[in-house]
């Protein structure tokens, strides 16, 4: 079992994915999503995406993310940002946002302390940051 594992499971509750602000997506996230959907370019970009000069966004519609409906409806396709939370770096030195997210997230395991769930979220950073370089 990895440490991310131990740490995080995604219920793909939504918690995440409500609220008007929304996600910039790089070139690569681009590219994941309009394989995901096995759409044109143009086609996603119309439809789901906001591109404000140089900056493309997902857009949000009535408080959520346009590809929420009772879980991810990307979810293979989503970019980094969101495969990524709720382990984010912020974590590793802020107690208050860690009680917080947890609070809200019921993927966290909610049964490992504090200092458990560093140790374990560092290590998996860790992991993912040598895998990113091999790349």
């Amino acid at each position: 079992m990895s440490s991310k594992d131990n740490i995080f499971t995604c219920t793909q509750c939504g918690f995440c994915c409500h609220g008007e602000t929304t996600v910039s997506l790089d070139s690569s996230d681009q590219d994941r999503m309009i394989s995901a959907l096995r759409m044109e370019r143009s086609e996603v970009s119309k439809k789901y995406w906001m591109i404000t000069n140089s900056t493309v966004q997902m857009k949000t519609v009535h408080g959520h993310c346009i590809f929420y409906d009772e879980g991810c409806t990307v979810y293979t396709g989503r970019p980094w940002r969101c495969a990524q939370w709720p382990l984010v770096p912020a974590l590793l030195h802020d107690p208050a946002s860690f009680t917080a997210i947890s609070a809200s997230c019921p993927g966290i395991n909610k049964t490992v302390s504090y200092d458990s769930f560093r140790r374990l979220l560092q290590a998996y950073l860790d992991k993912k940051k040598e895998e990113d370089s091999e790349i």
